[in-house]
């Protein structure tokens, strides 16, 4: 790994910046294990304090002393949309676009069936679906169904390939906004043109965007996105996901899913189906209230960033953060066999630092879970990228001396060889 010389930094330097740092009150918000660098919260967000107790009502008082009531006296029918709304202040989006329901997977099958189904209605001869080959698998499992089933070709390119996959014949261009492997981050408003050029609509999942990077929806004049509950969003395991369709495609198609609460008036019980106006119709069947609930908490603790700047505050830490990351393991793991598969412009970096190792990665991230040090292991796309070991840089709840500990304990994993100890080299069904 080799990067651009700079200043020796200390442990010192590090907490300094922590006592600088005007978000620094945003940690309080969240339940931190003693003792535990959490650098995974772009696989599973850490819990917010509020949930708890938020959760115990629910089940409760809501559920247990008003049962059925609670869909009308606590506000239950409305939790999706009341949730997606605070979503949408996120990701650039207007009030009544965002709906939280379902998950990512379920969500992205809804909107791109729709995608296809107005490109096959206004240009026939466009069958085209073009995605990155390193794009999260359950995306190019989703878009490779639906293109079996609709007569459509997936097509799969290099992220510098994408301009010159762009064709008249290409109907959808579906990408993930922050590469789930390497944290690079693509420029969202730019390829948004750059599909629409060619009459492509442009899909977006924003499962490692939403609550890690300033993102824009509206002002990039994208056509759909979908986004992950559980990672940044801090919603706990299986969160709710969320669905944005700008305004201009809401009411021209059915979502393929068409359930009850999609409908628009789902309590007269007609045999018929009429699709709500809006987003309301990208919602499907009854919607879980215990995970809204808690999925609600922790964009509640996200939102409380506004009053501390807002997602430029976040972004700003991000960058400072990941930055620092580099830097120290350039500073101290040199000669070890770690590569950077991360991009060092700002512009195209997310809020992860993705390590490459030929050899030993996985092992590398169970000794440094076994130390405290909570990362994860993703495995090589067997073409461009060797295996990873990935970190998420959370800056609600992440600081300067986090940083520096994480980096300490790395050194030693290295230096001491443990990762090659038999027991952090057996995998676990979850990596």
């Amino acid at each position: 790994m080799t990067t651009k010389t700079t200043a020796t930094i200390s442990l010192e330097d590090c907490r300094a910046r922590d006592a600088q740092d005007p978000l620094r009150s945003l940690r309080d918000l969240f339940h931190l294990p003693d003792g535990m660098v959490y650098l995974d919260g772009n696989s599973l967000g850490v819990m917010p304090r509020s949930a708890p107790a938020r959760v115990a009502d629910v089940v409760a008082r809501e559920w247990g002393t008003d049962l059925i009531q609670s869909w009308n006296k606590n506000g239950w029918f409305g939790l999706p949309k009341k949730v997606g709304d605070k979503i949408a202040r996120l990701i650039g989006a207007a009030p009544g676009t965002v709906v939280a329901t379902d998950s990512t997977s379920i969500n992205l099958y809804k909107v791109l069936s729709a995608a296809m189904h107005l490109a096959a209605s206004e240009r026939p001869a466009a069958r085209r679906i073009v995605s990155e080959r390193s794009n999260f698998p359950t995306d190019l499992y989703i878009a490779e169904a639906l293109c079996k089933e609709r007569g459509f070709e997936l097509v799969l390119v290099e992220p510098e390939g994408i301009n010159a996959a762009l064709t008249p014949e290409v109907a959808v261009l579906m990408l993930t906004h922050v590469n789930y492997r390497t944290g690079a981050m693509h420029d969202m408003a730019a390829v948004t043109q750059a599909a629409h050029a060619v009459g492509a609509l442009m899909l977006w999942d924003l499962a490692h965007s939403a609550g890690a990077v300033p993102v824009d929806l509206t002002g990039a004049n994208a056509d759909y996105a979908v986004g992950c509950g559980y990672k940044y969003l801090n919603g706990g395991p299986g969160a709710p996901a969320f669905v944005w369709v700008h305004p201009r495609h809401t009411d021209r198609f059915w979502q393929p899913l068409a359930g009850w609460w999609g409908h628009a008036t789902p309590f007269e019980f007609t045999p018929d189906y009429r699709p709500a106006p809006g987003i309301t119709r990208y919602q499907c069947g009854t919607q879980p209230m215990i995970s809204l609930a808690a999925l609600e908490c922790g964009v509640d603790s996200f939102l409380a960033a506004e009053a501390l700047g807002g997602m430029a505050a976040l972004r700003t830490k991000s960058l400072a953060l990941t930055d620092l990351f580099i830097q120290l393991v350039n500073q101290r793991c040199q000669g070890h066999g770690l590569g950077l598969a991360t991009p060092l412009a700002h512009a195209q970096r997310g809020s992860q630092v993705c390590l490459s190792k030929q050899e030993g990665a996985y092992a590398i991230v169970q000794a440094l879970i076994a130390r405290g040090v909570v990362g994860d292991f993703r495995a090589g796309d067997g073409v461009r990228h060797p295996d990873i070991l990935r970190f998420g840089f959370t800056p609600l709840y992440i600081g300067f001396e986090d940083v520096w500990n994480a980096v300490e304990q790395l050194h030693q994993v290295l230096v001491s060889g443990e990762w090659q100890r038999p027991e952090f080299n057996q995998k676990h069904a979850v990596t």
